[in-house]
């Protein structure tokens, strides 16, 4: 049942992530990618608040399924910069300053450096 609830909310945060990249290259133009940042920050900020009002000092009990289908699944679904950025923030809370800034210039580097790699190839493919 749990896939389900997962599915469902990343159905939802596609949909949703969709939508507000549109009306963001409509309101503000596309010649950068606002639409992109408005939701990253937006899914980061959201799982961020539900992290700590489900967190086991916080002021909402839910069941784990509806943490997935919030987190994993309508935060995700949203943004999986989300789910970077709370991971990020769990180790700096933590006091693991130096994984914390290796998981964020591992995360930028390696993205980057992947979906140049997929476009050149897919580039590659394309000029065949």
């Amino acid at each position: 049942m749990t896939w389900l609830w997962v599915g469902l909310g990343s159905a939802l945060g596609g949909v949703g992530r969709y939508g507000l990249s549109a009306l963001a290259a409509r309101w503000i133009g596309d010649t950068f990618p606002y639409g992109t940042l408005l939701v990253n920050v937006l899914g980061s900020f959201l799982i961020g608040i539900f992290a700590a009002l489900v967190a086991p000092e916080g002021r909402l009990l839910v069941p784990t399924a509806a943490r997935q289908f919030v987190m994993i699944g309508l935060c995700g679904g949203f943004t999986t910069f989300s789910s970077f950025s709370l991971e990020t923030l769990r180790m700096l809370h933590d006091g693991e300053w130096a994984r914390a800034a290796l998981n964020a210039s591992l995360m930028l580097v390696t993205c980057f450096a992947a979906v140049w790699a997929g476009y050149a190839l897919g580039t590659y493919w394309s000029e065949s």
